[in-house]
């Protein structure tokens, strides 16, 4: 069972307050909020260049305006692909320990938390469905090794789930801002970036003090294997992002070759660390990441 640890933290439930009382005011309804337009014009970007997995590469330079614009719509149609495989994950964990022996005093914000949650899944979803027809389905890999302490599970599953909010996040917030794309993309991403704002400040606090309760009792080999576990799920999600599907319902020939030059591109590599710079900032200050 997870210690008393996070219950005992005057700090984090101040946090708790201050955040639930911030879910209450910014509450609305988005079954309401959103007008979903009959179709979206195929003549533009849907995802600010410079997060498409082309960007920075020899196939930005190569490919025509309109095949980048097209490319730009499967890769947006996956990134909240993405959005609805990650938010099923993660209310699938946070709801299994809601009310349970170690997390009463995060279990309020849970409720918030399970809300919004289920709320962005359901915009993510009938994005993908109304306008690219289907939704990615997510690559294998990511969260194996399932881990035999119940605190260093705990830590794995909130640390994931935060790693993937900064992820989307860093999208969320320039999609929101870019007047290049169509506004009820920019919609999607600015109320998602509200709410993930949140989200993001919850998880660093509760991580931090999962992995402070985890150091009294764990092994170095266990946190060395947590480090590492965390290194490989960072890159997964990254990687989720270049999808041969995607580049398959482009137009683009040898999709898994496109994927593997992508990948292998000092572009990928720059971009991966500039997403992620505030996420492994904040896990290597803690020691999380070693």
């Amino acid at each position: 069972m997870v210690s008393d640890v996070i219950d005992r933290n005057d700090r984090f439930r101040g946090i708790l307050d201050r955040l639930a009382t911030k879910s209450i005011d910014d509450y609305y309804n988005p079954y309401r909020l959103f007008e979903w337009p009959d179709r979206l014009p195929e003549d533009m970007w849907w995802m600010s260049p410079e997060l498409t997995t082309t960007h920075g590469t020899e196939w930005a330079e190569k490919l025509t305006p309109q095949q980048l614009h097209t490319l730009s719509k499967h890769e947006s149609i996956n990134f909240y692909s993405l959005n609805v495989h990650g938010i099923r994950e993660l209310l699938v964990e946070v709801v299994n320990r809601i009310h349970t022996a170690g997390f009463e005093t995060p279990s309020e914000f849970f409720h918030h938390f399970i809300g919004e949650e289920n709320e962005h899944m359901w915009f993510f979803a009938e994005f993908c469905l109304r306008y690219g027809g289907r939704i990615y389905k997510q690559p294998a890999g990511g969260a194996e090794g399932t881990a035999p302490s119940e605190k260093i599970q705990s830590l794995l599953v909130f640390a994931r789930i935060l790693i993937f909010e900064e992820l989307v996040d860093h999208f969320n917030a320039k999609m929101a801002e870019d007047e290049r794309l169509h506004e009820t993309i920019r919609g999607i991403n600015r109320i998602h970036h509200q709410d993930e704002s949140r989200h993001i400040a919850f998880g660093r606090e509760l991580v931090g003090l999962l992995h402070q309760d985890l150091r009294e009792t764990a092994t170095e080999q266990e946190l060395d294997d947590v480090s590492a576990y965390l290194r490989r799920y960072m890159k997964h999600s990254f990687e989720s992002l270049y999808h041969p599907q995607v580049y398959r319902d482009a137009g683009l020939e040898n999709p898994h070759a496109v994927r593997r030059a992508l990948l292998e591109s000092p572009a990928r590599v720059e971009a991966e660390q500039h997403t992620f710079r505030k996420t492994a900032r904040y896990l290597e200050k803690t020691g999380i990441i070693r």
